[in-house]
């Protein structure tokens, strides 16, 4: 091979090498783009409890990433954040949380990334909330002209919500399909009016006067207004998980079911029925308590993992109970 011939194959040798280099920047360039295009700038929602992140999910599609930080089987009244959940509150483009005083141990958290500059959705103030009854009318001793956060038990009124919050992240969320979002919303609307319709048939069987409701703690007061039930009490009388029974309230509570001829109790799946097994005790073993899934979603598979699926477990549990449970004659 001349020398001519061996410089002008090194050139092209170079040449080619050049190229593949410039490739192979370009490949990384576009690849560096997408990651930062789907991961770390794509939007983000963050949602308290997993009932409002099961609706949020339902809304949001596959528009934005929804982190929901309320585990399955948990209790809304009592659970906590970790560091790193309480920075995923401040990095998000939106917050949507119940509010009315639900998630007693995660609020400031909330007030903190509001404060830094995060949009922030209370749904339950959004909703026409009610108030907690009177003691005398059945409702906690602690909760007179409080707000009642337990509006979810009303499917008119997350319906109600799912629009609302479609509101908030066409309004706060950018990048996303307003048309997708409007549309999930609407499907999901339907699917909400469909289980009102099926609820109201499903009490229908229940005899007037069994439609009473005595439960772990006052949790279903937004029920019992849509759909027509009386509340007799409750084994915490209280609107939070975290307070406690006295010896007087139990009393106060066995009288109030042997005058209604109560003999149900409605007990959430995540609490420990203890409390009410003593109630049991109390009216001398004729008492039955049936499980409900009042305050948390559950785990995949396990009976109540999606909102709708939780809706309706409990209405079959509460029309069997009440429709053969005893009543005083």
């Amino acid at each position: 091979m001349s020398r001519t011939e061996a410089e002008r194959r090194a050139r092209v040798g170079i040449a080619r090498l050049r190229s593949l280099i410039v490739g192979l920047l370009a490949l990384v360039t576009a690849a560096t783009a997408t990651a930062c295009t789907t991961g770390e700038d794509r939007a983000r929602i963050v949602v308290t409890t997993n009932i409002l992140g099961d609706i949020t999910r339902r809304i949001v599609g596959d528009e934005a990433d929804v982190t929901v930080l309320m585990k399955p089987n948990a209790d809304p009244h009592s659970f906590g954040l970790s560091a790193v959940q309480a920075a995923e509150l401040e990095r998000a483009d939106l917050v949507v949380y119940n509010g009315l005083g639900l998630e007693e141990n995660v609020l400031r958290h909330v007030d903190a990334a509001r404060e830094s500059g995060v949009a922030t959705f209370a749904v339950g103030d959004a909703v026409d909330p009610l108030t907690f009854r009177t003691a005398d009318d059945g409702g906690p001793t602690d909760g007179k002209g409080q707000p009642d956060p337990h509006f979810w038990t009303d499917p008119d009124r997350v319906r109600k919500a799912t629009g609302l919050i479609a509101d908030q992240v066409i309004e706060h969320v950018d990048g996303v399909d307003d048309g997708a979002i409007r549309a999930n919303a609407g499907r999901y609307g339907d699917e909400l009016t469909d289980l009102t319709a099926w609820m109201e048939k499903s009490f229908a069987r229940i005899p007037e006067d069994r439609r009473a409701l005595v439960t772990n703690h006052h949790v279903f007061g937004y029920l019992a207004d849509r759909f027509g039930f009386r509340v007799i009490g409750a084994v915490v009388p209280s609107g939070t998980t975290l307070a406690s029974p006295s010896s007087s309230d139990l009393s106060s509570l066995t009288d109030a079911m042997e005058e209604a001829g109560v003999r149900t109790v409605f007990a959430d799946s995540s609490q420990p029925t203890r409390l009410a097994e003593v109630l049991r005790t109390e009216l001398g073993g004729r008492v039955r308590v049936i499980e409900l899934y009042s305050e948390s979603l559950t785990a995949e598979g396990e009976g109540a993992d999606t909102y709708l699926r939780m809706m309706r477990a409990n209405t079959t549990a509460m029309a069997d109970g009440l429709s053969t449970g005893t009543t005083r004659d």
